[in-house]
């Protein structure tokens, strides 16, 4: 699954820490948003990550598959 938007996009000094708790760049964010997310997918045997694209960004969520499968991931920066 991919969830993008068009704005400016995550910045490259943010990108490494994205997925750690309490790390906003919101006023009144509390920096637990994508840290709970990415705790839910690895549960489920998934990952998810996170790509600048020209215009935006871009969270993309791979479900876990059947033993044996080999995904290719992209480039973009994983919560592992």
């Amino acid at each position: 699954m991919r969830v993008s938007d068009s704005g400016k996009g995550i910045p490259k000094d943010n990108m490494t820490s994205i997925f750690d708790a309490f790390v906003t760049t919101k006023p009144k964010g509390t920096g637990l948003g994508l840290p709970i997310a990415r705790t839910i997918v690895e549960s489920h045997g998934g990952d998810i990550w996170a790509e600048n694209r020209q215009r935006g960004a871009v969270f993309l969520l791979q479900a876990a598959h059947s033993a044996g499968w080999r995904g290719v991931k992209s480039n973009g920066y994983r919560a592992r």
